[in-house]
């Protein structure tokens, strides 16, 4: 394997996953040291690759300039479409946030920005992994959805809208 095609297969790993990769689990993914997979993220840098070092691993930096917050009503079977219908749009579902009576403000990160995220998200709950946690609240919850512009924000609004996700976001709620 060369090294750009260790690269390719590196900066695909960190972008479709849904947590931080360590090196060692990228060496081992590529069959190289962990040393080496530190100086091919230096030339994924330099190469201009949003990739960030946290203390659990890499990431890929999906950081978009416009974020709304918008209060979804839907069934556990229009999950999937609301999810590809805002990655369809060009946004990243951040997380989800429910307001629970009794326990306060929930939030789980989700950062869903692809239909293989949504794929895998589906999986996960079809496989009984857990439960959407809208459940728990009659199917009201919220989500922060980043984009790239306000354009893009109010282009996924309208569509979720005119597909009956979105719910009115009551005074009392405080996000």
């Amino acid at each position: 394997m060369t090294g750009e095609e260790r690269r390719k297969i590196i900066i695909d790993a960190i972008k479709n996953s849904n947590e931080p990769l360590s090196g060692g689990a990228l060496g081992k993914l590529t069959g190289v040291s962990r040393q080496v997979v530190v100086q091919d993220i230096a030339l994924l840098r330099a190469q201009e690759y949003p990739v960030l070092a946290t203390n659990r691993g890499y990431i890929f930096s999906t950081a978009h300039k416009f974020t709304r917050i918008l209060k979804m009503q839907h069934s556990n079977e229009q999950t999937e479409d609301e999810l590809k219908t805002i990655v369809d749009l060009g946004g990243t579902v951040v997380d989800v946030i429910i307001n629970h009576r009794v326990y306060g403000k929930m939030l789980a990160r989700l950062n869903i920005h692809s239909r293989r995220d949504v794929n895998n998200f589906m999986q996960d709950i079809k496989m009984g992994k857990s439960t959407p946690l809208m459940n728990i609240t009659s199917g009201y919850h919220f989500h922060t959805v980043s984009a790239d512009s306000q354009e893009a924000l109010a282009e996924i609004e309208s569509a979720l809208h005119k597909k009956g996700y979105l719910a009115e976001i009551l005074p009392y709620e405080q996000i």
